[in-house]
């Protein structure tokens, strides 16, 4: 039996996540693996480096640096989350991330970015955390409009959320059979299509079939989660999600709220506890 880990993202909802991770963490609950999109691969890796608590303490600590996130820094460097600050001066200097105690884990752990000229997901698994696959955990929470086209071992890429939102399906194909997956969005979620397609199309007109995956987003998110709740219906997945929407922006700026979101994860994953641990015991 290989234990799996998947996590969504959704940017600032992946406090949520982080919740439940460090409770994870002080409770010496482990996978044989992790994958993560977006949020949920650049906060997850505090799960493979065992650093509990520092993805909320850096999220507080630099909610209104702009260098962190702003729209100053998505003039200036076409990112809204400034790429040099987030992945080179922050984990390097600011709030330093154990590339270690990452590397020593057995733990794999992989991250999910969108291939812009194929439309498809692409699957990377991150051994070290070095520079250059934090550039891959980049173009993994590349959100489309907010950030510039990732270019690295020869793809161009973006946010994975755009073509797997929760890479279930690969995680099981890669041989994991016992898996637990955290959503930032309640059970009864339904996601609807685009708001700003037309944008979308515009912006992106390079890559008909990543507008081509944008537009069919919804339709599949809505399939996949459907089938993710009869499983874990079935007992072959344990789900862990919000009871109720989340309530916070995917650039919430506010510690409180950062801290409240967290939090709930928190209680959450406190609750489920004895569940989670007798799931992945089986």
């Amino acid at each position: 039996m290989k234990t799996g880990l998947i996590l969504e993202g959704g940017a600032m909802r992946g406090m949520f996540t982080s919740g439940v991770l460090d409770v994870f963490m002080e409770n010496g609950i482990e996978f044989d693996g992790a994958i993560g999109v977006s949020a949920g691969a650049t906060f997850g890796c505090n799960f493979k480096s065992r650093q509990i608590g520092r993805a909320i303490r850096y999220n507080k600590r630099f909610a209104h640096d702009w260098r962190y996130c702003s729209v100053r820094s998505l003039l200036l460097t076409g990112d809204l989350y400034g790429a040099d600050f987030c992945y080179n001066v922050l984990p390097n200097k600011l709030d330093v991330f154990d590339r270690e105690t990452y590397k020593a884990n057995p733990m794999e752990f992989y991250c999910v970015a969108s291939d812009c000229k194929t439309g498809k997901p692409v699957y990377k698994k991150l051994e070290t955390c070095d520079e250059h696959e934090l550039t891959w955990m980049r173009a993994s929470a590349s959100m489309p409009l907010a950030s510039r086209v990732v270019k690295i071992d020869g793809y161009k890429l973006l946010d994975g959320g755009m073509t797997d939102s929760i890479p279930l399906k690969y995680f099981e194909e890669l041989g994991y059979n016992r898996n637990v997956v955290i959503l930032t969005q309640p059970r009864d979620f339904r996601k609807k299509p685009a708001s700003l397609m037309w944008l979308i199309k515009l912006m992106l007109f390079k890559y008909p079939k990543l507008v081509e995956a944008m537009r069919r987003r919804h339709i599949v998110y809505n399939e996949v989660t459907g089938d993710i709740f009869a499983k874990a219906e079935r007992g072959e997945v344990f789900v862990i999600c919000p009871e109720e929407p989340l309530g916070i922006s995917r650039t919430e700026n506010i510690p409180d709220e950062l801290q409240r979101v967290y939090d709930e994860g928190r209680r959450i994953a406190t609750e489920k506890l004895s569940e989670i641990k007798r799931f992945i015991s089986q």
